[in-house]
């Protein structure tokens, strides 16, 4: 887990052409995608389309990602973040859980940065996998440089979930997506890029990193 600082990051809605600033405290966030082996470790299950060991878990949902975050918090004897509901397959974040969890959009768009502005961390070529350099196949994390906070492949690879909605009054309970894809162009691999999809979908794209908020020091 790499640390990341406290910050601000602008973010912003197309549809409404609103921009909002959000404060973003100090929290962990993984220095990688959730590999393969790392997930089946945790779970038992193997779901990708693509095998291999170091391979970023792909054809995860929201909802398999967060089931991970808790299964991981348990098994290190961390409170989960997460009160499950299994019916319907939502969540309930107890922002007080020292467990992990998934990045929230502004955190996750902060880390991505890594205190640059402009629309990516590096030059394309070498801090991503994507539809110009991947070969039409997915990648090893950690093949591509990593940015200023240790961070690997932000851009590029797989897209990840982030724990927010995405636009509940246009798209109900779909849920961001951010970082683009292995199999994406050049303008789909910026830090201010946003995707979505359901939260039980399940693509050959999509993984997904944890993160974990940073403990109030003890007064």
């Amino acid at each position: 887990m790499v640390a990341v600082p406290s910050g601000r990051v602008t973010l912003s809605d197309r549809r409404t052409q609103r921009n909002w600033p959000v404060e973003v405290a100090p929290f962990q966030m993984s220095a990688f995608p959730v590999t393969q082996s790392w997930y089946a470790l945790i779970t038992g299950r193997r779901p990708s389309s693509t095998q291999g060991e170091r391979l970023p878990v792909e054809g995860v949902s929201w909802w398999d990602a967060v089931q991970f975050c808790n299964a991981l918090s348990r098994r290190e004897e961390l409170t989960p973040a997460y009160d499950l509901c299994v019916d319907d397959e939502t969540a309930e974040w107890d922002t007080s859980a020292d467990g992990y969890r998934l990045p929230t959009e502004a955190e996750w768009e902060h880390a991505c940065r890594a205190g640059t502005t402009g629309a990516r961390y590096g030059q394309l070529d070498e801090v991503a996998w994507y539809q110009g350099n991947s070969d039409g196949r997915i990648h090893a994390v950690g093949g591509r440089q990593p940015n200023a906070w240790g961070l690997h492949d932000m851009l590029g690879n797989v897209w990840d979930w982030c724990w927010d909605v995405y636009d509940a009054e246009v798209y109900g309970t779909y849920r961001v997506l951010r970082g683009g894809g292995w199999a994406d162009e050049h303008w789909s691999c910026r830090a201010s890029v946003r995707r979505r999809s359901h939260p039980t979908f399940r693509i050959d794209d999509v993984g997904f990193r944890i993160a974990r908020s940073t403990p109030l020091p003890r007064p």
